[in-house]
């Protein structure tokens, strides 16, 4: 599955918030580009060439490839803040809201396997204000699913000495789920978020 097949913000039209057209196509041939090269190996050129554009055309939309990095790594990240609260904020004891949390992180990243690697490895390339925006973005995730494990401690539900420390094990084991999972393997990605669910309610302790 291609980024252009992709569609991050569950929008009809891949990237469809990013507009003009132009600078929805530069992107969707940018997150191709430093998936499959890396970002530091990936030229303006290059993407510009993936968008049928001319290098020329990309700097209207982009004043830098960093610029098309962040805007990719701030669209994935907000995203997947988003699963994680709307699981942590619903209905249900404290390991139904985990699972469904896990369950559609775990998805997301299978489905968008090719934005979720670009958002989620590419983070050391970006400059250094760019870089904490997307860090605090990343500690919002952290404690939105500590929240939901924290809640399953003090309801008895979890049997998690370090909480910290496997908030940290639950989020790494969704997030590495993009740099492996293949399209053409025997599992879904439905079916691999239900396995990690299972797997992460074990994890905390969960008798079934």
């Amino acid at each position: 599955m291609s980024a252009a097949e992709e569609t991050p913000g569950g929008e009809e039209m891949p990237w469809g918030e990013v507009t003009p057209e132009a600078a929805r196509r530069l992107l969707v041939a940018a997150v191709e580009a430093f998936a499959e090269r890396g970002y530091h190996a990936t030229t303006t050129r290059d993407i510009a060439g993936r968008a049928g554009m001319s290098p020329a055309a990309l700097y209207i939309h982009y004043k830098t490839k960093e610029e098309l990095l962040h805007r990719i790594s701030r669209i994935g990240h907000d995203k997947a803040l988003e699963i994680l609260r709307a699981a942590a904020d619903g209905d249900g004891t404290a390991a139904e809201r985990l699972a469904d949390a896990v369950r559609s992180f775990v998805r997301w990243h299978a489905e968008r396997h090719t934005t979720a690697r670009v958002v989620q490895y590419e983070l050391d390339a970006l400059g250094p204000e760019h870089r904490d925006e997307i860090v605090a973005l990343r500690r919002e995730s952290d404690a939105t699913v500590r929240r939901i494990i924290e809640e399953g401690v003090e309801s008895g539900e979890f049997d998690v000495p370090d909480v910290a420390g496997t908030t940290v094990a639950v989020l790494s084991l969704c997030i590495d789920v993009s740099r492996w999972f293949n399209t053409q393997g025997r599992r879904t990605p439905d079916e691999v978020g239900a396995l990690y669910a299972d797997l992460v309610l074990r994890m905390a302790g969960v008798q079934k």
